[in-house]
């Protein structure tokens, strides 16, 4: 299969305006994610796509490839959908700009998915991991998912879900991680979809899926860092930084 890695990249984030060029150690957080993807070596191409110049001049500026936006969009899937409508492509990996810490592991466990006769019928998958302090469960900036028994998805939000009625059950929270991948056609169908209800309701992009009838299969993994949506989560990436090497006198 033929496999690339997009990096949305919007400069105007709401929550963090700039995020993505904000210092996370020596370098901003966009070259963070475009590093760390690269690195994993699973992909035949990474590209950074965004609708601002500040951005694209530094990742070109260092090495690495991006393209401009032509169109405005509301989502980072609609934004990759149109970079890839003429690239001939088998799997789109969505990774959100804002995810500094991405890793191998993670991402070729995404990517297996989609292997074999059991793979042939998945159109979407994205990653998940659990979730255990309590401010983070009610945190509205931490997307939560419900899966069924085959962990498919049943329902994105930015509420407590499942809501902990019964207290002699201890249920699993998971949060989901804004990593995604497609099947191209999939990808195309979604940005010729209107933007649903609960999509809007929620501003969760892959809400769009669900509505539409599409299976979203979901792949835990274990712990992805932090994902940067406030000034708080750039303090706390900062601290799981390595610590830069002793100068020498």
């Amino acid at each position: 299969m033929t496999k690339i890695a997009m990096i949305p990249a919007r400069y105007a984030a709401s929550r963090f305006p700039a995020k993505l060029m904000q210092l996370l150690g020596n370098k901003p957080v966009i070259r963070h994610t475009y590093d760390n993807t690269v690195a994993t070596g699973l992909f035949d191409e990474v590209i950074v796509v965004t609708d601002s110049e500040i951005i694209f001049n530094e990742i070109v500026q260092h090495g690495g490839k991006a393209m401009m936006s032509i169109k405005q969009h509301q989502s980072g899937s609609d934004r990759i959908a149109e970079a890839v409508a003429n690239i001939n492509i088998d799997i789109v990996i969505n990774v959100q700009g804002d995810e500094p810490f991405v890793q191998r592991e993670s991402l070729e466990k995404l990517l297996q998915v989609f292997e074999g006769k059991a793979g042939e019928t998945i159109q979407v998958a994205s990653l998940m991991q659990v979730l255990k302090e309590e401010q983070f469960i009610k945190d509205p900036n931490y997307v939560k998912v419900a899966v069924d028994k085959n962990m498919n998805a049943l329902l994105f939000s930015r509420s407590v879900i499942p809501y902990h009625r019964d207290q002699q059950v201890t249920p699993i929270y998971y949060e989901h991680i804004g990593v995604y991948a497609f099947r191209k056609q999939a990808l195309m169908n979604f940005t010729n979809w209107p933007i649903t209800p609960l999509e809007a309701a929620e501003k969760i992009e892959c809400l769009r899926y669900l509505e539409n009838g599409v299976t979203l299969k979901m792949v835990v993994t274990q712990y992805m860092g932090v994902e940067i949506d406030t000034p708080e989560d750039l303090i706390r990436a900062a601290k799981l930084l390595p610590p830069s090497p002793a100068m020498e006198l």
